[in-house]
């Protein structure tokens, strides 16, 4: 997979902006391994006020009980780079934002960090949505370097929230 550029990211976003602004819809973010990213490209496009919310950044265990909620024992249990602590930061997002969905993205970019089980490029991801507090999560392993991990990242949670949304929007 080739890493996509930042032209790329923010055309995605922008896509999945005028699928909420058609279902009347915001969103919100919680991110680990991305730092910020997915916000980024999201608030790079004109107008993005009007479906997102606000962006969570909890790179440390500690932002991700403070800020989001999640629970030490499913840190304990799970670890961080978990769907189960994808989901939990999904969840607490949605819980501390008005949004209507939120994607959450957390991993190990690397260089450093990968285990055997968890090797480098190991990011897990969930979206959920309000209305219901449906949470789907996957896990995906991505190659290349720390910029090409991160970049895939932003770029799988846009693309898969592009079908969730626009099945509401049907």
């Amino acid at each position: 997979m080739n890493e996509p550029d930042q032209v790329a990211l923010e055309r995605l976003a922008d896509e999945v902006g005028g699928l909420l602004l058609l279902a009347g819809e915001r969103l919100t973010t919680a991110e680990s391994c991305t730092g910020g990213w997915l916000s980024q490209c999201i608030t790079a496009v004109s107008g993005s006020s009007r479906w997102f919310d606000r962006g969570f950044i909890s790179y440390s265990n500690e932002a991700k009980t403070d800020l989001l909620g999640v629970d030490a024992g499913t840190l304990a249990s799970h670890g961080a780079v978990s769907e189960a602590t994808a989901a939990a930061m999904a969840l607490g997002a949605l819980a501390r934002s008005p949004a209507d969905w939120a994607v959450a993205i957390t991993g190990i970019a690397g260089p450093t960090g990968g285990t055997a089980a968890k090797p480098v490029g190991t990011v897990c991801f969930a979206w959920a949505r309000a209305v219901d507090g449906q949470v789907s999560t996957v896990t995906r392993h991505f190659p290349g370097d720390r910029r090409a991990v991160r970049a895939q990242s932003v770029e799988h949670a846009l693309r898969e929230l592009l079908p969730r949304v626009g099945h509401r929007c049907a």
